[in-house]
């Protein structure tokens, strides 16, 4: 199985890096439509037999074109929204930028029980996030390609945690642009990455 993990495209929060993860969340930008169409060009070949979306606005209409490209419809999940920021909510000043960082690289470093002051710790991330890729490839045998709209933040935790080849430094130095994808095959002894942000993953 083919599993592509995207992240949404553009949102206002995004311009002004604020911290935006409680669901339904802003809608996409002009920019960000248009991200969401060029997506939907770049994935035209793929051979995409369904197409899953968080509990997001942007997440949904970032998917919506993906999933029209191939006659689908969006399936919305839950668990796969993004970190949860707790008291950190809305900030986009610097303070909370760097607090919220600081906590990310401790969880991609191993210690997941750290929460976000007031929010989740990363454990409580990736419980709930697996458990709906658990869920969403249990539908799907091994020749199927499948296109997961997500979150930042959330997205690159799941992808350390799934792919035996993703080190936090890969995690940590590869932050997914808008509509930037991730992209794991299912092999034998796990899942394996392929492609960051467009960039083939050579195994070590």
């Amino acid at each position: 199985m083919r599993l592509i993990l995207v992240r949404h495209g553009e949102t206002a929060s995004n311009l002004k890096m604020a911290l935006d993860s409680l669901p339904p969340g802003p809608p996409l930008t002009q920019a960000g439509v248009a991200q969401a169409a060029a997506l939907a060009e770049a994935l035209a070949d793929e051979s995409v037999v369904a197409v899953y979306a968080s509990t997001a606005v942007r997440a949904q209409q970032t998917a919506e074109p993906v999933a029209s490209a191939h006659g689908l419809q969006v399936e919305v999940v839950d668990g796969v929204q993004e970190i949860f920021c707790g008291d950190l909510e809305g900030r986009h000043d610097r303070e909370a930028f760097e607090i919220f960082i600081a906590t990310l690289t401790q969880w991609a470093e191993g210690d997941l029980d750290v929460p976000l002051p007031g929010g989740e710790s990363g454990r409580q991330v990736l419980d709930r996030y697996l458990a709906a890729v658990d869920k969403i490839t249990a539908k799907h045998p091994d020749d199927d390609t499948v296109v997961l709209v997500s979150h930042g933040g959330s997205l690159r935790m799941a992808a350390l945690a799934l792919a035996v080849n993703v080190t936090p430094a890969l995690a940590e130095a590869g932050l997914l642009p808008n509509t930037g994808r991730v992209v794991l095959e299912r092999a034998a002894n796990g899942w394996r990455c392929t492609s960051w942000t467009g960039v083939d993953v050579i195994d070590g």
